[in-house]
């Protein structure tokens, strides 16, 4: 990657500027030890959300809140559920999406592995699935996530590029390799139709074809 765009896509964060809640829950994410999606993915989830009108949406990976702060501002038709193995920081994304003035009935908080808990969705019934949770797991869950999206609805694999990892041909680690396949798998489907956008650490949006 040139310098000039380095400079752009270090441009592209920094203009985005986070509203309190938002930034204390990403600070919070990092006491942690979690990578919160970075504020230019955050405010791109939000606007694809918007545009797309979901009204559903799924989220493997709750951290404290980041992301779903982001999908819930979308609109305030939009209901979550949001899925994550670590009880503590949905006690804390749950705090976040109350200091935002998010109506209890839009969320649902759900512990527990994705691998456990995408099964038992219904198919067909949500009109966004955003996978950002343990990379191994990220093929066998975006296999769930097209069963459960509705005609139209839309796949969204976070870290697509992981710091790019994934772009190196010479990292061979297990989870590069598993998000790795995925993206080429995803990118060559005949029935899908799938865009890789390289903001933050990488997304691939995936929709099955009509």
């Amino acid at each position: 990657m040139s310098a000039d765009q380095t400079q752009s896509w270090a441009y592209a964060e920094s203009v985005r500027i986070e509203d309190d809640i938002t930034a204390a829950a990403r600070h919070l994410a990092s006491e942690f030890g979690f990578s919160a999606l970075s504020p230019a993915t955050g405010a791109f989830l939000e606007v694809l959300a918007a545009t797309a009108h979901v009204h559903n949406a799924v989220e493997v990976g709750t951290g404290t809140g980041v992301s779903g702060l982001y999908l819930l501002a979308a609109s305030p038709d939009l209901s979550l559920t949001t899925i994550d193995i670590e009880s503590e920081a949905q006690h804390a994304a749950r705090e976040a999406f109350s200091r935002a003035g998010v109506r209890a009935g839009r969320t649902r908080l759900i512990n527990g592995r994705s691998a456990d808990i995408l099964p038992r969705l219904a198919s067909a019934s949500y009109d966004l699935v955003l996978l950002d949770g343990d990379p191994l797991e990220v093929p066998g869950d975006a296999v769930e996530a097209l069963r459960i999206l509705r005609p139209g609805g839309l796949l969204v694999v976070a870290r697509a590029l992981m710091g790019g990892r994934v772009a190196d041909p010479a990292r061979r680690e297990e989870d590069v390799v598993a998000v790795r396949n995925l993206g080429r798998d995803l990118l060559a489907s005949t029935e899908l139709r799938t865009a890789l956008v390289p903001i933050g650490e990488g997304l691939l949006l995936t929709t099955v074809r009509q």
